[in-house]
C-alpha cells in the first residue's frame, strides 16, 4: 500500500527544492591523468553547499512543517523521502536513526516537534534488508570488550520487521508526553521497488 498526503498550494514565494547526487569515492570520476581527485568527502559537500547556496532564495517560512507531519525513518542512504513520500522543502519534520526506531531522543523530538512546532500527525518508516536484521544486542558487548566502556543506549536490533514497526507505533502512542497520538501511521519501504507497505498495528 501507498501512502498518500493531500497536494497543498503555497503562498508568497515559491519554494523550490535541490537534489544533489552523492556518489561514493569508488564512482568519483577519474581526472585526465587516470587519478582520483583529491579531498576529501566533506570537501566535496562544501563545495556543493557553495554552489546551492549561490542560488538559494529565502522562502520566507518559519520552522513549523506545513502538512504538520512528522516522519521518523531509518538513516539507510538509499531512503530519499522527500522523492518517495512527494514532499517539499518544509513540508515536514524527518527524525532519523539507525533503524528508524522509536527511542527516547525520538520520543523527544517528537514531543518538541508537536508541543512547540504544530505537528499533529506521525509517520513511521521501516525498510526492507535493514541493517539492524543482521546484528544483535551483543554488538554493545563486542564494543565494551574493544574499548573497555559498556554503550549506555540499546541497539534496538530486531528479525521480524513488521513487528518492530508495531512496537515503534506503540511507544509513540502511549508516550505521555505527546499531544497528538490519534494519527499515527507505520510502514516497510521496499528498497527494490520504492513502494510503502502499510502495517496493522493490531
Amino acid at each position: 500500500m501507498t501512502v498518500f498526503f493531500p497536494s497543498h498550494r503555497r503562498t508568497g514565494t515559491a519554494v523550490t527544492s535541490t537534489v544533489m547526487n552523492m556518489t561514493t569515492s569508488a564512482s568519483v570520476p577519474a581526472t585526465s591523468e587516470g587519478a582520483i581527485p583529491t579531498g576529501t568527502v566533506t570537501d566535496r559537500l562544501v563545495e556543493a553547499n557553495e554552489r546551492y547556496a549561490a542560488a538559494f532564495a529565502d522562502p520566507g517560512r518559519d520552522a513549523r512543517p506545513v502538512l504538520q507531519v512528522a516522519v521518523v525513518a531509518c538513516m539507510d542512504a538509499r531512503l530519499d523521502l522527500h522523492a518517495a513520500l512527494g514532499l517539499e522543502l518544509g513540508d515536514c519534520h524527518t527524525i532519523r536513526n539507525a533503524g528508524g526506531v522509536v527511542t527516547d531522543d525520538v520520543i523527544r523530538s517528537l514531543t518538541i516537534s508537536q508541543r512547540k512546532l504544530g505537528t499533529r500527525s506521525v509517520v513511521l518508516i521501516h525498510h526492507t534488508g535493514c541493517g539492524l536484521e543482521a546484528i544483535t544486542e551483543d554488538f554493545r558487548t563486542e564494543l565494551e570488550m574493544e574499548v573497555g566502556q559498556r554503550p549506555a543506549w540499546a541497539v534496538e536490533a530486531f528479525r521480524d520487521v513488521d513487528q518492530d514497526v508495531r512496537q515503534s507505533m506503540q511507544r509513540v502512542r502511549t508516550s505521555p508526553f505527546l499531544l497528538h497520538t490519534d494519527d499515527v501511521r507505520g510502514f516497510v519501504f521496499d528498497v527494490k521497488t520504492g513502494l510503502l507497505r502499510e502495517i496493522d498495528p493490531a
